[in-house]
Order: C-alpha cells, then structure tokens, then sequence
C-alpha cells in the first residue's frame, strides 16, 4: 500500500512533514459532486498544529495525487482515555476536494459588483444565450470564485483547465442560486462532468465528457469484481408542469392602463401514460414568453424533483483487470452483470478509498444512485429490470 497523506495551507505551500502513524483513511469521490474523506491519526502536538482552519489535505495512492482539498472538520473528535493507556489520544479529521470551496459560492447575477452593489430596481440574472455548455459551466465558476471574479471572491490559486472542446449550444438563466447547482442544470442536458484538480502549485477547475465504457468496464459476480446491488421504484409527483410567465405582480401597471399579458406553457412528461394525470402549478416571474425556451426550460427542471422516483445502486471492487481511475472514471458509463444473468448499464456516481496500515486498501464504486432519482433513463432502467426479473422469475415458477 502506497499512501502518504500531505498538509498545505490556502496556497498551497506544503505544512510540516508527511503524516505518518495514521489507524484509518477513508475517501469518497464524487460524480460533479465535492469529496468526502476523513482520516483517523495519533494527536500528537506536531498534527493538531497542522490540523486548523484553512488547511487543506493531500491524499497520495501509488504517488499520484487521490483527493486534494480543505479540512472541512479539523478535529472531530479528539478522544483520550486514561483506561485504555491512549498515549496522546487519537484525533479525527474530516476533509473534501477543493470542488468543495467552489461549492461554497452562490451566482451574482451581475458578478463585476459586490453585494451589496447589486441593481436594486429590477430583477437581473445572469443569462446566457446559445451559448457551449461547457464554456457556461467555465464562465460561471470563473466569474464568481476563479481568475476573474472579485478579488474578495477569489479562491486561491484556483484557475480554469484546458477547454476540453464539449457541450452544445444551451440558454441557461441564473440568480444567487447555488453556483454547483447551476453547473449541473447547465451538465445534465449533455451529460458532462466537471472537476477540479491540483497540478503542481495550481487548483484546476475543467469540463470533460465522460465516457461510454459499457463493452470493457463490466462487472459480475463470476469477474469477482460485483458486490451487491439494490434498486427500488415510486410514483410520479406531476406528469405535467403548468409554467405561467410574464412580469411580477408588484410591476403592474398603473390604474387605468392595460394589464401586463402573462404566458402560460404546459411541458409534459408523458408519465401520465404509464402512472396517471398529476399537475403542478409553477410561475416563472420576470420571464415575458417562450421565445428563447426558458418556460419550456423550467419545467423540465421541474421534473427533476417531480418525475416517478428511482434508486439503482450497485458497489463494486477493483480487480487487477479492471481499476476505478486507470480503466474507468467518475461519469464514466459501464455494464453490471446482475447474479440473474441480466445485463444493466449506469454512470459511477462514486469512487471509494478505504485503508488501514494492517489490513491495505479496498476501491469500491458506486455505479448508479443509491439515493432516489427522477431521471428518465434511470426509471426506465429500474422498470425494465423489475419486469425482466419478474419475467424470469415467472418462468422459474412454470
């Protein structure tokens, strides 16, 4: 096992010498996602003083960089215990990757003004037109947290990758919402991913498109490389949105001139064909018509919460043929081979770290969602999986 575990402060200036005598490390990447990890070590006076606020962690496997960001809960907790002859005790540190301090920021509808200088006479967002996905995802982090944005706003030597040369053409609107959530409105449609990553004395934020891996990234249980797998299903919340647009009701006109005209647009889910009729009342204020697709825009990003819910979960090891990072990544979609013999297909929403001195390491991966999800493909994954298995499982029966 080859894990070494490094401290440097905001700047990325490295803190005393490696940390040594660690019991426990765990670390979760995640899908456009922050990290989380967390290491358990002995407290002595050298580590608590590398464990304070502003601090980032290190994380090396085989001499290449696993996790690399802020220490989130520095000291959680310290334990000592005069019984058990704990010596200086042990101390817990809980730490992400530095997508986690981008996380940290919400979208100024005009990013060149402070707060405070907001325009107070109308509702701004920041919008754009027909513009490459991925270059909205860049703008976004770079004006609000990266190289261009506010001095105040900055994150330390944080600066944009290489352009990967990804995305389509896409109208995205935004206003002091969560700056990782209007990435991901701004993925979902092509499906990329985005990231960050230390490389020498930089952090670097970039969009990739993940790949199609179904053919040489497969897991079964007669590769040794499945664990276990479980998936569940539920009803719709609405089948179809009710957008109503046009001005704010606090902008009417004066008394006596024509009332301001409203839009209404109904997006469909066509859910109700399987499921039954649900409708959902949305206003969408500030936005006059559908010309540029906004309505139709936001209720589709209704649908995100409202569509039937589904959970699809498998976890699976690495294998000396077939390792999370070298053969495939985060957003990388591959093939499960369930125990039945049936054949599944789903994106890595997760990769796992777990290491103790002892015992080594164990990689695990998460490929789907083991939290409930509204997306299409995965509801039409996990009906079609219980069908098949209820068809198999009928002619068991027979």
């Amino acid at each position: 096992m080859a894990i070494q575990l490094l401290v440097t402060d905001r700047n990325l200036n490295f803190l005393g010498d490696p940390i040594v005598g660690w019991s426990r490390l765990t670390c979760d990447l995640n899908f456009n996602a922050p990290a989380s990890g967390s290491v358990q070590l002995p407290a002595r006076p050298e580590y608590m003083e590398l464990l304070q606020p502003g601090n980032r962690m290190i994380v090396m496997r085989d001499e290449e960089i696993w996790c690399a960001g802020p220490i989130e809960v520095p000291q959680d907790p310290y334990t000592w215990d005069q019984a058990s002859n704990a010596g200086v005790g042990t101390v817990t540190a809980r730490f992400s990757d530095d997508l986690a301090r981008v996380a940290g920021y919400v979208t100024y509808p005009e990013p060149a003004k402070s707060f405070a200088t907001q325009t107070r006479t109308s509702d701004v967002v920041r919008k754009f037109t027909a513009t490459n996905t991925e270059q909205i995802i860049r703008t976004l982090v770079s004006e609000n947290c990266g190289p261009t944005a506010l001095a105040a706003r900055r994150i330390e030597r944080l600066v944009l990758d290489t352009v990967a040369g990804v995305g389509t053409a896409q109208t995205v609107s935004t206003r002091f919402e969560p700056l990782l959530d209007a990435c991901r409105t701004a993925a979902v449609t092509d499906k990329l991913g985005f990231r960050t990553r230390q490389v020498g004395s930089e952090i670097r934020f970039g969009v990739y498109a993940p790949r199609d891996l179904r053919d040489t990234a497969r897991f079964s249980d007669g590769l040794g490389n499945l664990r276990s797998v479980q998936f569940t299903m539920g009803a719709p919340l609405a089948t179809s949105e009710l957008v109503m647009g046009g001005h704010d009701p606090a902008d009417d006109p004066p008394e006596g001139d024509p009332p301001y005209q409203r839009t209404y647009v109904e997006v469909t889910s066509n859910q109700h064909v399987d499921w039954w009729r649900v409708e959902k009342f949305l206003e969408k204020s500030g936005v006059d018509d559908d010309s540029e697709g906004e309505l139709t825009q936001a209720g589709r990003l209704a649908f995100g919460n409202d569509n039937p819910t589904a959970s699809l979960s498998t976890v699976t090891v690495d294998t000396e043929d077939l390792k999370a990072g070298r053969d495939f990544g985060l957003g990388d979609r591959v093939a499960v081979v369930l125990p039945t013999g049936l054949q599944i297909s789903d994106v890595v929403q997760s990769i796992g770290l777990a290491a103790e001195p002892d015992s080594g390491e164990l990689v695990t991966t998460v490929v789907g969602n083991n939290d409930k999800t509204t997306m299409t493909r995965m509801v039409w994954t996990v009906r079609d999986l219980a069908y098949r298995l209820g068809q198999l499982e009928g002619r068991g029966r027979g």
